[in-house]
């Protein structure tokens, strides 16, 4: 069996959408799982709207997704002389024709065929058949010669067998009079010529897959392995657009997304093994399949991104949070850490990485090894620290200066005062927790004391008793 390609193909006329994201990755796990390759080709024949911008912005998603590809990627405007050298072999083999029809010719005919009842008016050249004799010289564009009876039949891995009449299939124009190659010619041109064996790829694309077939069949082709996968909806089911929410991958980035859990919200969307929610990128590699592949299109659900997204930050190792954290700060457009923050974050990790769905979340909670003296708490936090309240502080904060720096001992310590003024351990935990971070939402006390130190934790408190 042949070595497995797949490809994805983004156009660099504006944002890497979501679900562009999504086809990377189902083309990435089939090529990875089945030991093939996986490339990329930007389709930037668009001139006026295609930007180096945009082509960087999908080089910089693919790789905060983790979607690595094979050799450089290959740029579809460079290959256009290519394109045509195909168009005018079609034209020897006599599976095309020059057609010197205007556009007002054609806008003519079709206003001919509509007034005379027909729902669909498809063009029919009258040069298909013209003796060459007659040819004028004038500029000419190369029209595929497609068949006008039977059927094209797709056989898609998702969708099942599609059928196309091929009445209802036009001459298709492979070469404009102006010499360029028209996106059908291009995108058959490139896979062939990039060995791509399946073609997976959005739905909206299905009725494309029939035109292209032709083209593969003019030219003696192989034709690929076709599975055009559903689209994504947002959450009232409609198409996904910027209305739901961020729809270009480096919003998810610069939003905290973890690109593991991104990875793995993807997956599951529109594909599915058994009961199998959370996941590693190994795990998905092992169970991937284009059969596990529904029709349906899936639905974006913001709420099982984030649930996905805090499995993962609690299970992710803390080199590589760290290291995430430090692209989320970037793409957030946020201050870069301190190398004193990075390596309080890294010793904090432990304790605020759980229960966090998103970095702002995880940062959020570790603003205590974050911040510096004086702290500045916050109007909430500072209700706690009524007189009472820094009444027993002040009268533990020395007391610590003798005690063994281990959470059972911190433990042990801070029960006793607690029982020394008949309170709850929450009546004391509050006003530690505004001392030692300004906020009331935070990890355990213990877990901050033992994170800070014992000469921080002391000189907080300090400050607050004054």
């Amino acid at each position: 069996m042949a070595q497995i390609v797949t490809r994805i193909a983004p156009s660099p006329t504006g944002y890497m959408h979501v679900g562009t994201a999504r086809t990377a990755l189902f083309n990435w796990l089939f090529a990875r799982a089945n030991g093939g390759k996986f490339l990329l080709r930007i389709e930037d024949t668009d001139r006026e709207r295609s930007t180096p911008e945009a082509t960087e912005a999908i080089l910089q998603g693919m790789t905060w997704l983790g979607l690595d590809w094979d050799g450089e990627a290959v740029s579809q405007f460079a290959q256009k002389d290519r394109h045509a050298e195909v168009a005018h072999e079609m034209l020897a083999r006599g599976t095309a024709y020059k057609c010197f029809s205007t556009q007002e010719e054609i806008a003519t005919y079709r206003a001919e065929q509509e007034a005379a009842g027909a729902s669909y008016a498809v063009f029919q050249s009258p040069w298909r058949d013209a003796d060459p004799a007659t040819h004028p010289d004038q500029p000419f564009a190369i029209r595929m010669m497609a068949p006008r009876t039977g059927e094209t039949v797709i056989d898609d891995v998702v969708q099942g067998k599609v059928t196309f009449r091929n009445d209802q299939l036009d001459d298709m124009i492979v070469l404009r009079s102006d010499g360029t190659p028209t996106y059908m010619l291009a995108v058959v041109v490139d896979d062939h010529d990039m060995g791509v064996t399946h073609v997976i790829r959005g739905d909206d694309h299905l009725s494309n897959a029939a035109r292209q077939t032709m083209v593969y069949e003019a030219m003696g082709w192989d034709i690929p392995v076709w599975a055009h996968i559903p689209l994504i909806h947002g959450p009232d089911g409609k198409k996904l657009s910027k209305r739901h929410g961020a729809t270009a991958v480096g919003d998810y980035q610069a939003q905290g997304y973890p690109s593991a859990g991104m990875r793995n919200y993807l997956t599951r969307l529109g594909w599915a093994h058994a009961d199998a929610e959370l996941f590693t990128t190994q795990q998905a590699l092992e169970m991937f399949s284009l059969e596990g592949i529904g029709r349906s299109p899936a639905r974006l659900d913001f709420k099982k991104l984030e649930s996905t997204c805090g499995w993962h930050i609690a299970h992710g190792e803390d080199a590589a949070l760290l290291h995430e954290i430090e692209g989320y700060l970037a793409a957030a457009g946020l201050p870069a850490l301190r190398d004193d923050q990075r390596a309080g974050l890294a010793k904090a990790l432990y304790c605020v990485k759980e229960r966090a769905k998103t970095f702002v979340e995880l940062i959020e909670k570790a603003h205590f090894v974050l911040t510096s003296r004086p702290i500045v708490a916050d109007e909430a936090a500072l209700k706690h620290l009524d007189p009472v309240s820094r009444g027993i502080l002040n009268e533990l904060t020395p007391r610590l200066q003798n005690v063994s720096w281990t959470k059972d001992a911190l433990e042990a310590f801070l029960t006793e005062v607690c029982a020394t003024h008949g309170i709850g351990f929450g009546k004391l935990a509050a006003p530690l927790r505004t001392a030692l971070a300004g906020k009331t939402a935070t990890p355990s006390v213990y877990d901050m004391m033992l994170v800070i130190g014992q000469d921080e934790t002391i000189a907080r408190l300090s400050d607050v008793v004054g």
